[in-house]
């Protein structure tokens, strides 16, 4: 896959890192998913910490190999964009709209936890796409519906449909290259070492807390909140970045988008500071 280079100018395949990452976290979520219960989702994530056997090891790999696979992808995407020229715009079109769908499994994961920080990050999604005008309660009964169904939903999409979705935009992309087990043997055993030493985090209710952060990415949107509008600040705000960076291989707006690129970023990590300093 498209490379960047380190310091010394190795190549760091940050592609093929992500790829590893992704079939470590598929793998490793497979025998979670059949103990996992979402009628009683806290329970059952508990009881596969403390009573499957290696469960707690499982989950922490899920964990970690899917935090890999999130920042690689981004990483990636970052190196393949001085490429995009060569790329036709439906290409480009399916790789951007695979960035957000990553984000989603990887969002849903938080959800299905559904500890303090998982039930937080469900209902503030929940009530944004249903500010969402005419569309927001047909796309919440497709993404979310946790009111109405629990988390049924949020785990048949997070097992199945996201993924599948991923896949189908990233098909084109994924299918000229294979997996390089050993080639990549250390980035495993970094994974594996992380998933030992360091459990996946599992917070219970925390008594007279009056404020819940949800995931490491999503506050920065969470802090917005509290100035805007649900539908400005969970919608048009991160569509923004959306459409900024699919007119970056725009030859007449590269510059433009990338100047907005910035700027939104550079937005986000202040509002992601002022959320930190709530915690």
């Amino acid at each position: 896959m498209n490379s960047g280079e380190n310091g010394s100018g190795q190549k760091i395949h940050w592609g093929e890192y992500g790829y590893v990452a992704l079939a470590v976290s598929v793998l490793s979520g497979i025998p979670l998913a059949m103990h996992y219960d979402p009628a009683a989702p806290f329970y059952s994530v508990s009881a596969i910490d403390s009573l499957v056997p290696f469960g707690c090891f499982l989950r922490s790999l899920h964990f970690y190999s899917s935090q890999f696979f999130f920042l690689l992808v981004i990483c990636h995407f970052i190196f393949v964009y001085p490429r995009c020229g060569k790329m036709n715009w439906k290409k480009w079109f399916y790789l951007v709209s695979s960035l957000p769908v990553a984000l989603l499994l990887l969002f849903s994961g938080y959800v299905l936890r559904a500890d303090t920080t998982g039930e937080s990050a469900g209902h503030i999604a929940e009530n944004i796409t249903l500010a969402i005008p005419l569309v927001g309660s047909g796309i919440n009964k497709l993404l979310f519906s946790i009111e109405a169904d629990g988390l049924k939903r949020v785990y048949v999409n997070h097992l199945i449909a996201l993924g599948l979705l991923w896949g189908v935009l990233c098909w084109d992309h994924l299918r000229r290259y294979s997996l390089a087990w050993k080639k990549n043997g250390l980035f495993v055993l970094l994974m594996i070492l992380l998933s030992v030493f360091f459990r996946a985090p599992m917070e219970p209710e925390k008594l007279g807390s009056f404020h819940v952060s949800g995931p490491w990415f999503f506050l920065g949107l969470q802090e917005l909140l509290h100035y805007i509008q649900p539908f400005w600040a969970g919608v048009v705000f991160p569509l923004t970045l959306y459409f900024v960076i699919f007119f970056l291989k725009s030859a007449k707006w590269t510059k433009t988008a990338a100047v907005c690129a910035l700027c939104w970023l550079g937005a986000y990590a202040v509002l992601t500071g002022l959320a930190l300093l709530r915690i």
